[in-house]
Parts: structure tokens; sequence; C-alpha cells
């Protein structure tokens, strides 16, 4: 109780310096936050277009329909594969026309060969697993050709690891320049307060005693500062929302996340700089 009531006291001890650390804890997650908004929306996006990503297995003319059926039994009990169609000649012209309607002329019965489509589970449809099942389709006899739209494919994974990786070392950059503000805040109240200090130790306080206060008052200026944070990143997402392109906000657990790595940042900082100081008290 006395650590949180010091730790609490430190805020009207200091004011600017606490506020000044609550500030630098919101706007460094708030600038991770906001490419949190885009990386989390990339993912959405790329989870969209990987639900159309499909395997179609192009079937050689006069190919026995017992042996498409075999082979549409025994593709769709894959385990990565979701759900397995024949799509026939006239149903592949019905398709061109519907979509290339100015150039339906062009289509005529026999164009467009039969086919096998299949789409795969979420859990499966990486480059490797696609071009797996891929060639697995391709050692039926009777298929001419599989396409799987294979460029496409392996740049949706670019771009989904391009972002995951930029996230981390943004993420990382700004907790660092946190736990450096925090520091120094908390190395000011260290220096501000070691006449108090060396009373304590005087009279037989140990350095976990002493450090206490200075721990929880870095944890709540980073609960304050995540919570901030997390406010900034909602406002910015409703603006983004209404005057730029719909988007989607952090499921609840990113965002408690999002604020506890605040509490952390404030942790830590403390910690690292009470721990230096106090030998220098």
């Amino acid at each position: 109780m006395r650590s949180m009531r010091e730790a609490l006291l430190a805020f009207r001890r200091a004011p600017l310096l606490s506020v000044l650390g609550i500030i630098t804890i919101a706007f460094s997650l708030f600038a991770v936050g906001l490419f949190g908004l885009v990386a989390v929306n990339i993912k959405e996006t790329i989870a969209s277009v990987e639900e159309r990503v499909e395997i179609r297995a192009f079937i050689a003319e006069g190919t026995p329909a017992e042996a498409i059926a075999a082979a549409i039994g025994d593709i769709g009990s894959f385990p990565e594969v979701a759900k397995v169609g024949y799509v026939s000649q006239e149903d592949a012209l019905k398709r061109a026309r519907q979509e290339l309607g100015e150039f339906r002329d062009v289509f005529d019965a026999g164009f467009l060969p039969a086919s096998i489509e299949v789409r795969l589970k979420p859990g499966f449809r990486a480059p490797d697993r696609v071009r797996s099942v891929a060639a697995r389709i391709a050692t039926y006899q009777f298929v001419d050709d599989v396409r799987y739209g294979q460029e496409w494919v392996e740049k949706l994974a670019r771009i989904r690891n391009i972002a995951g990786i930029a996230g981390i070392a943004l993420g990382l950059a700004f907790a660092m320049v946190a736990v450096m503000i925090i520091g120094t805040t908390i190395r000011m109240a260290v220096l501000a307060r070691s006449r108090e200090i060396a009373i304590m130790r005087l009279v037989g306080a140990t350095d976990g005693f002493i450090r206490r206060p200075f721990l929880i008052e870095g944890f709540v200026k980073g609960i304050l500062g995540g919570g901030a944070a997390l406010l900034l990143t909602w406002v910015a997402s409703l603006l983004i929302n209404q005057y730029i392109v719909k988007t989607s906000f952090f499921p609840t657990e990113l965002a408690v996340i999002g604020v506890l790595g605040g509490a952390i940042i404030g942790l830590l900082g403390s910690g690292v700089s009470v721990g230096r100081h106090l030998r220098r008290v």
C-alpha cells in the first residue's frame, strides 16, 4: 500500500516529467498501433484473396467419366482440400461468356477444356502447400495441365512476411525510445529523492523496498500510455474508415496486448533505470 501511495505521489512531485513519460509511451505505441492497423487489414485482405486461390486441373478430352469421378473422390480425401468440383466444357463456356461478355462470340463449344477445381483449407494456402497439392494432382494420367496462380500465391506470402518483419522492427524501435524516456524520468526522480533514499538506507530499508515505488510508477505510466495509444489508434481508425477506406480495428486480444505492452515498457524502463542509479545514491 505504501509503495502504491509513493508511486502516485511521484506524479504530484514531478507532473511535467510524468506527463512527458506517459505521452512518449502513448505516441510510441500509437505509431506502432497505426502500423499494426495497416498490418491487420493487409492480413484480412490477403486472407480474403487466399480464399479465392484455387488449383485448376485441365482434363484431357475423351477421359472416361468414371476416371474423373474416382479422381474427384480421391482429391477430396486430401487433408489439405476444403472443396473439389468438376467443371464441364459446357460450364466452362458459360462462365467465359458471362465474365467476358464482349468476347462471347469468340468462344465456341470445345474451346475450353473440362477441369477439376480444388480449394484448400485456410491452414494450407501457403505457397509450398499449394505447390505440393498441385504436384500430386498433376500425377493423374488424364491431367493435361495444372494451374494455381503461382506468382500471386508467392506474392501474397511475401507481402505478409514483409509486413510482419516491418511491424516487429518498428515496434522494437519505438519501444526502445519509450524505455529510454521512462528511464530518464525515473532517474531524475531517484536523484531528486537521493537524500530521502539515503535516510531510508540508514534505518535499514533494502534496495527492493526502495525500488518498489519506482517500479509501480513506471508500470502505471505504461498502463496510462498504452491506454492512451489504444484510444488514439481507435480514433484514427474511425477517421480512416469515414474519410479514406473501410478498415477493421484490432481484435480484443490484440488491444489488450497493446495496453499490456505499454505496462511492460514502463516497468522495464523504470527497472533498468532505478537499478542502475540506486547504486550511485
